[in-house]
């Protein structure tokens, strides 16, 4: 366990390892902030990790202040309200502490301190990012406490659209944290059914990403290594939430995740967003019940990099129903549901939800194209658990 520790520049700047939360006022020095905005949310702002992180920056002589109005899919009043905690306090810098609603919500915050455009004008279509008054970014800091997003790594914040029940991508490069702390040890409470449902999704960000089709063997490369870890990891820190070296390697894996989806996602994701967005559906849960059907619908794009991939995971009899049905096992494995059924998804769902995922960004990373109509019949073989 002592080995699992460094400091890496990959993406970005990233302290990792067991009990270096510790060196969060150092690395508000580090990027010259004074008076930072800790953004994180309600639950987490009641425990004493976040007390003491914001103990610790005080007694560093920083002018440490809690932002935590914010929901599990965060919406635009949530970034407004924080923009408006930010400039009330003085502030000079964010740090982004918790799962993906509080990396994504304290990113949003950070950009939109210097804008004096909606939100909506940065999202990630064709070259909004260059509306961006890059000079009115505030710095931000990463602190990750659990292992699905990968957000602390990321270029974007995945932000609800109240007016049409859409979830919008907003980018820009420098939206990416210049400073990563990724401490394992602040992962330990997370329950089995979280752990279980963020680990999902950190799978589905390392597997679409390998499965888009273009051309980044970077990317490929730290998917496949991102799944061994998820396949070798996930049942146990599932199993033994106290087990340090499986909240490690998740948390790794959860990050090359995020690195490698640069290269693209695809339809579980443009599945998954209009269920958080409409039905207030857990994204990580639903890109896992969904997983295997995406997959499936995919196949006869994807049977070579599906042999080669089960051949590195060390699947018996490599192919793409070996990895078929490793995916399908470690969902029983770890308690994630068979169907959208489940998640509250009904068949009149269907329709109206399947414009929206065509419209997601995600879309045009998926092996295979796709049309309204065919997502709508995607969405009823998630429902009624067909089509595998």
């Amino acid at each position: 366990m002592t080995t699992l520790r460094g400091n890496w520049n990959y993406p970005t700047s990233i302290r990792f390892g067991a009990g270096r939360i510790a060196e969060l006022p150092d690395a508000c020095k580090t990027l010259r902030i004074t008076r930072p905005l800790l953004v994180t949310d309600p639950a987490l702002a009641a425990l004493p990790m976040i007390a003491k992180a914001v103990e610790s920056c005080r007694s560093a002589g920083l002018g440490c202040e809690v932002f935590c109005d914010l929901q599990a899919n965060p919406v635009e009043s949530n970034v407004t309200n924080g923009v408006a905690a930010y400039r009330r306090g003085a502030h000079d810098g964010v740090i982004a502490f918790g799962g993906g609603s509080a990396l994504d919500t304290g990113k949003a915050i950070a950009l939109m301190v210097g804008q004096s455009r909606p939100i909506w004008d940065f999202e990630d279509r064709e070259d909004w990012y260059t509306r961006v008054n890059v000079a009115g970014m505030a710095p931000t800091i990463g602190v990750p406490t659990t292992s699905g997003t990968g957000s602390e790594v990321g270029r974007a914040s995945v932000i609800t659209d109240l007016r049409d029940h859409t979830k919008k991508i907003i980018f820009h490069p420098r939206m990416q944290p210049a400073l990563v702390i990724a401490d394992p040890e602040l992962t330990l409470g997370l329950p089995p059914k979280v752990t279980a449902a963020v680990g999902m999704d950190a799978l589905s960000h390392n597997l679409e990403a390998y499965c888009a089709p273009f051309h980044h063997p970077m990317a490929d490369g730290i998917a496949v290594e991102g799944m061994r870890l998820i396949k070798l990891w996930l049942p146990i820190a599932v199993a033994d939430g106290s087990n340090i070296e499986a909240r490690a390697q998740m948390m790794v894996a959860s990050a090359m995740g995020a690195t490698a989806f640069q290269k693209g996602l695809g339809a579980m994701h443009s599945l998954s967003h209009p269920c958080s967005a409409n039905l207030n559906t857990h994204h990580g849960l639903t890109n896992g019940v969904v997983m295997p059907y995406v997959l499936a619908w995919n196949r006869s794009a994807l049977q070579e990099k599906m042999t080669r991939l089960a051949a590195y995971l060390d699947l018996p009899k490599p192919s793409f129903d070996a990895v078929l049905s490793w995916i399908l096992e470690l969902r029983r494995q770890i308690g994630i549901p068979a169907t959208l059924a489940d998640l509250g998804m009904q068949a009149a769902h269907a329709d109206t939800f399947a414009q929206q995922a065509f419209d997601d960004p995600s879309t045009g990373g998926n092996p295979l194209p796709m049309t309204p109509d065919k997502f709508a019949q995607l969405y009823r073989n998630c429902i009624e658990g067909r089509g595998l």
